[in-house]
Order: C-alpha cells, then sequence, then structure tokens
C-alpha cells in the first residue's frame, strides 16, 4: 500500500520530487557560451553544464573529439593528451594531463570514450567517464579516478549544432573548493570558443586543398 500511494504522488505531484533535487543555476555568460553549476549532495564541488550553439556540423564536433592528440589545441588547461588504444571507431580510451597554475600539482586521468547515437533523434552521447587501471600513476601528478563528463550534440539545423557538456568531477588532493568552481566556471568558455576556431581552421584547409586539387585537374 505505502508503495502504491509512493507512485502516486509521483504521478500527481512530480513537481515535489522536483523540488528536492537541485536545479541548475546560471552561473556565467559569455560569447554565447552558457554555464551553469548546481550542488551535488554529499560533495564539495559542484556539477557543471555548459551550452553552445556552434556553426559546425555533428561529423566535425565527432571528427574533433576523436583526434586525441588534436585535443591540447582546443581544451582549455590540456597539457598533453595521448591515445591509449582504439577499440572501434566509437570506443577508446585516452590519457590526458591537465596544467593547472602553481602552486597546485598538474592533474591527470584516463578517459574511456564511447560514442552512441539515438536514431530517431539523431541526437550524439559521447560519454567521457574516467577510468582506473590503464596507466600507472605517475610521479609529481595527481591521478583524477572520479570524473564523469558527457558531450550531446544535437542537430540544430544546417551547419548548426547544439552542444551540452556536463561534467561531475573530484580533482583530488588540496585544492580549495572556490578555486575549483571558479576554473569550471570559465573553462567551458574557452574551450568552446577554441573548438569553433579549430573547426574552422580545419574546415579552410579542406576548402583550400578542394580548391588547389580543382585547379590542378584542369591544367
Amino acid at each position: 500500500m505505502k508503495k502504491i500511494i509512493v507512485i502516486l504522488i509521483g504521478i500527481l505531484f512530480p513537481a515535489a520530487f522536483a523540488a528536492a533535487q537541485p536545479d541548475w543555476v546560471v552561473a556565467t555568460e559569455k560569447d554565447g557560451v552558457k554555464v551553469y553549476s548546481k550542488t551535488v549532495p554529499d560533495s564539495r564541488i559542484k556539477a557543471l553544464k555548459a551550452e553552445y550553439v556552434m556553426e559546425a556540423t555533428v561529423e566535425e564536433i565527432l571528427n574533433l573529439l576523436v583526434d586525441i592528440p588534436a585535443t591540447t589545441k582546443w581544451m582549455c588547461h590540456a597539457k598533453v593528451c595521448v591515445l591509449l588504444k582504439k577499440i572501434s571507431e566509437q570506443e577508446l580510451y585516452y590519457y590526458t594531463e591537465v596544467s593547472l597554475p602553481w602552486p597546485l600539482d598538474n592533474r591527470d586521468f584516463v578517459t574511456h570514450l564511447k560514442i552512441t547515437q539515438d536514431p530517431v533523434t539523431k541526437i550524439v552521447t559521447v560519454n567521457s567517464p574516467a577510468v582506473a587501471g590503464e596507466v600507472a600513476p605517475k610521479k609529481g601528478l595527481v591521478r583524477v579516478n572520479h570524473s564523469q563528463s558527457v558531450w550531446k550534440i544535437v542537430p540544430a539545423g544546417e551547419w548548426k549544432v547544439k552542444l551540452e557538456y556536463t561534467l561531475r568531477a573530484d580533482p583530488g588532493g588540496l585544492i580549495p573548493a572556490h578555486v575549483v568552481n571558479y576554473f569550471a566556471r570559465q573553462a567551458p568558455v574557452e574551450t568552446f570558443l577554441n573548438m569553433q576556431a579549430e573547426i574552422r581552421s580545419r574546415r579552410e584547409k579542406r576548402n583550400a586543398n578542394a580548391a588547389a586539387k580543382s585547379a590542378g585537374a584542369y591544367k
């Protein structure tokens, strides 16, 4: 009987359950990038969500995400990115070292990236949790073992996609929570704008190469 009552309350009064969950709060908004944060139960570090409408195709975004060595060109604070193993076109493992300002120690982690797509909506989801056991801890670096990030790539018209990035992570070590939360608010803005610049640069190179080949065909 108690179980039935709980189910009925959930159906008739869903707001009662929603109210128990922390809401996303806008933390910053700059250059079209909107960053949200929310408190996480039993954690001093806030969860993060960032949104941005990018001039790109789904294919261009995915090509960028799986080009692991190039990640240092666009991901904020990424110092080293190395592909460890490629399971398939939709699944791989890679290593990242993140550079932090002195006197903080750099962080590193291994990511298990996996890509899926909804066949109806065409929304692509890229799950990127940190995993243990792939690379031995390195001296002078703090290993991040608890991190869950998700990219959602939503088609939004011709040459446009809506990017949504969410992150829950514990950076480990001795970093004041307010410092972590500050960097978390700023990093997505720089990352998204760098992604847009890199995609435009790659597109320009492709177009230039195509034009050169076309011109050469008529010589």
